[in-house]
């Protein structure tokens, strides 16, 4: 039986497919327009650069548009004027690059001319059938987003009959916690349960993907009691509030099903951006598995000869979303075991760390194999650093908005790392600085700021005074 849960695990598929799409459209629409004009399915040598020119464009300009990110449950006339409109934006760069170049003269008008209309049409029609599949395989149980709603009143119910109402979104309601007051429309509501502070952990077991808040604005108390229930959990959150003017809010928007929702808790890597992490993550870190492998087997026999045991320390994280995961070092300690759970982080002249382990810790040389984990898809290459987790249990209740480091794949370095915060977190105050850096670096990622990091850290974030 084909695993119906494969294209929610992995959203970047359905991202790469609309990419795909859009390349072959625009490259088979310009082979079209030159058959029709010339007579010939052999696209001229020259005539290839505009090609090549607006696939690159596309690339650029299609996700300012918002077209590589989720149109579940949106209006699919919005989505195709956004594609022309987008289109049009990539054909008015080539018009404008080809006149400051003077590049114009040799192309046919009527070429340029077809290819803009077929090439756009193709753009439409691919959209409109990938949606169409979609679709389809949502109505028979694939891709599905597990909902859970939070509200009271008419509002929630409206919310859940246009969730039944559009099975082909993809949506599945699988509970609904009543909040504050009920009234006569609350019976209408599908599996209903009384809210209370174990709700977040129903959320958890029931692998919850979202959650909407129905909540009208003046329920401020409501509000922030369900945002403080929540605080320590990375899973998207929404509010869908009863008034006309959220535009007007200071908030990212998402419209579903026709319904305006606030973004309160959502992780940056969808849509296309989860699609370059991923290329960024793979193809990096196996170039440099490749090229450090003579070093990972001399360090791994220093490893071996250090001390008894393996050579690998694993130990259990939380990684994406919260979701426990494993990490792999060399092992840098004796091998020695923790009493009641405790982990103990390594200080200076700690007695358990041997002489070549505290090699690898002062030079980082013990992360290396944390490469792996990237091609693994368990970690990022820069991203908030992995923690102990007890750790996180401790520091979730003393640091707020801790558990957000979540919302992204940890990372082998990252902006906290290369601004000095590494090493071992004393008082609250230093994982307070480091929690700090890691946020800012998930709301202002961008390939850019991931290449800045990596560079920093080759002449900066190795050795440190803070490792030990």
């Amino acid at each position: 039986m084909v695993y119906r849960g494969f294209l929610r695990e992995h959203g970047s598929v359905s991202v790469a497919l609309y990419v795909l799409a859009d390349v072959l459209m625009i490259v088979l629409g310009a082979y079209l327009a030159y058959a029709w004009r010339f007579g010939s399915w052999v696209l001229g040598l020259h005539y290839r650069a505009p090609v090549v020119l607006a696939v690159l464009l596309a690339l650029t300009v299609f996700p300012a548009f918002g077209l590589y990110e989720s149109w579940r449950g949106r209006n699919p006339l919005a989505h195709a004027r956004a594609m022309i409109l987008s289109w049009f934006a990539v054909v008015f760069g080539l018009v404008l690059i080809g006149f400051l170049l003077k590049q114009s003269g040799p192309y046919s008008r009527l070429w340029v001319l077809d290819w803009v209309l077929v090439s756009g049409v193709l753009l439409v029609l691919g959209r409109f059938v990938i949606h169409a599949t979609l679709q389809a395989l949502r109505v028979r149980g694939w891709n599905h987003r597990r909902i859970l709603v939070v509200g009271q009143g008419s509002l929630a119910a409206d919310v859940i009959h246009r969730v039944v109402d559009a099975p082909s979104t993809g949506w599945e309601i699988v509970a609904t916690a009543l909040i504050g007051r009920s009234s006569a429309t609350d019976s209408e509501v599908i599996r209903p349960i009384r809210y209370s502070s174990r709700i977040p952990r129903l959320a958890r077991r029931a692998d919850i993907d979202e959650i909407w808040l129905c909540l009208p604005l003046d329920q401020q108390a409501s509000i922030d009691q369900v945002l403080r229930d929540f605080r320590h959990s990375t899973i998207t959150m929404r509010l869908v509030p009863n008034f006309e003017g959220i535009r007007l809010i200071q908030r990212p928007v998402t419209e579903i099903l026709g319904l305006t929702m606030l973004n309160l808790n959502v992780s940056p890597m969808q849509g296309l951006r989860r699609v370059v992490k991923a290329v960024e993550d793979r193809v990096l870190a196996f170039l440099i598995l490749m090229l450090i492998s003579p070093l990972l087997l001399v360090i791994a026999i220093g490893v071996k000869l250090s001390s008894p045991g393996p050579v690998l320390f694993k130990q259990k994280r939380h990684g994406w979303g919260g979701r426990p995961t494993h990490i792999y070092k060399f092992r840098t300690m004796v091998v020695h075991e923790e009493s009641n759970g405790v982990v103990t982080q390594a200080s200076a002249g700690d007695q358990r760390v041997t002489a070549f382990g505290r090699f690898l810790r002062r030079t980082s040389l013990d992360e290396l194999p944390q490469f792996i984990n990237v091609l693994q898809g368990r970690m990022s290459i820069v991203g908030p650093r992995p923690h102990a987790l007890v750790h996180n249990e401790e520091y979730k209740e003393l640091i707020e908005k801790y558990m957000l480091r979540h919302s992204v794949k940890p990372g082998i370095t990252g902006w906290a790392q290369v601004n000095g915060y590494r090493g071992k977190t004393d008082t609250v105050d230093k994982m307070r600085k480091r929690v700090e850096c890691d946020l800012f670096y998930i709301e202002n990622w961008s390939l850019w700021f991931d290449l800045k990091i990596i560079f920093l850290t080759i002449f900066k974030g190795f050795v440190h005074k803070n490792a030990c």
